[in-house]
């Protein structure tokens, strides 16, 4: 039988799964709440016992040893089995089954809210799952009576019993056939648009940001407008020379990649907004619902990731 005098706890592997996906000793110390300094220490003490260190020191990207790569691998393997097993354990615990009803304002959503929903309904398969889409009906006040467990929404309102917890930030960018003369432009500005025909999906007016944000203030109104509740669909239209269309930039990666269309910022300095999960205080402790929460985030990282590799400015490189 092999003895070592190496120890490590599941603390080390934590760090290293922070450290891997952050980049940085300073995100990874804020992801774990820990000063940088005691994370450092903790690093050093787990270098000396293995006798060498286990990343490279200022490196950009950050870059693993061979040590620290074992390490990680074994934090991915290890760490996600202790999760699950606490997740067990707490549901025993708790003896409920739990509930989550979702109701979507963001249609373009579907790209990553599905995928976060099939992840979260594989771990936890007892928790009753239900998705609607808020076409004919304002999800806030039905968040707030129990009809529904969580909203995602780019509208942040005030109430005292209501949390919005960040999902992430993105832009919103005008999709273009790649004849349209727009094309010629490196931005968009709101009297662009007067002669255009606008493809929304089949939401009121003043849930979308293309108007809300964009056209009201500046006093325009587009020729027509037509609805239609499919990404792919509007894509099509829009390729086809039936319209433009104003969509957040990750759900026109995929597009943008096979030069299906072709996309410019809304004005000089871009149209910014944020996404969120609305929940109600009491559930924001709830095991199903912090896990979610996660899934979530992850999703979304993902889903935008690809998106952040492109520079709007450079949009125009695609077609």
């Amino acid at each position: 039988m092999i003895e070592s005098n190496i120890h490590f706890d599941l603390k080390h592997l934590r760090t290293l799964a922070a450290l891997a996906d952050t980049g940085s000793l300073s995100a990874a110390a804020s992801r774990l709440h820990l000063t940088q300094s005691a994370l450092s220490h903790q690093l050093k003490t787990l270098e000396t016992q293995l006798d060498g260190p286990l990343f490279i020191r200022k490196s950009r990207p950050l870059r693993f040893t061979r040590r620290g790569e074992r390490l990680l691998r074994l934090a991915h393997e290890v760490l996600p089995k202790i999760e699950a097993a606490c997740r067990d354990i707490q549901r025993l615990a708790d003896g409920e089954t739990g509930r989550l009803f979702i109701a979507i304002e963001c249609h373009s959503c579907f790209a990553w809210l599905m995928p976060a929903m099939d992840r979260f309904r594989r771990a936890w398969p007892e928790v009753e799952m239900d998705l609607v889409t808020s076409y004919t009906f304002d999800p806030l006040p039905a968040l707030r009576g129990g009809e529904l467990d969580l909203v995602v929404t780019s509208d942040r309102q005030t109430f005292d019993d209501v949390l919005f917890i960040p999902l992430f930030r993105y832009q919103a960018l005008l999709a273009l056939s790649h004849d349209h003369p727009l094309c010629r432009r490196k931005w968009i500005e709101p009297q662009d648009l007067r002669d255009e025909t606008l493809i929304t999906y089949p939401v009121e007016r003043d849930r979308l940001d293309i108007f809300t944000r964009f056209l009201n203030p500046a006093g325009v109104e587009p020729a027509r407008v037509r609805h239609t509740e499919l990404t792919l669909m509007i894509m099509q239209l829009v390729a086809s020379g039936r319209g433009v269309a104003a969509l957040p930039d990750w759900a026109l990666t995929e597009y943008l990649e096979k030069e299906y269309v072709t996309a410019r910022p809304l004005g000089k300095k871009g149209l910014e907004g944020k996404l969120f999960a609305a929940i109600r205080k009491e559930d924001a402790q709830r095991p199903w619902m912090e896990e979610f929460l996660r899934i979530a985030r992850k999703s979304t990282q993902r889903t935008t990731a690809a998106s952040t590799t492109r520079n709007p400015s450079d949009f125009h490189k695609s077609v």
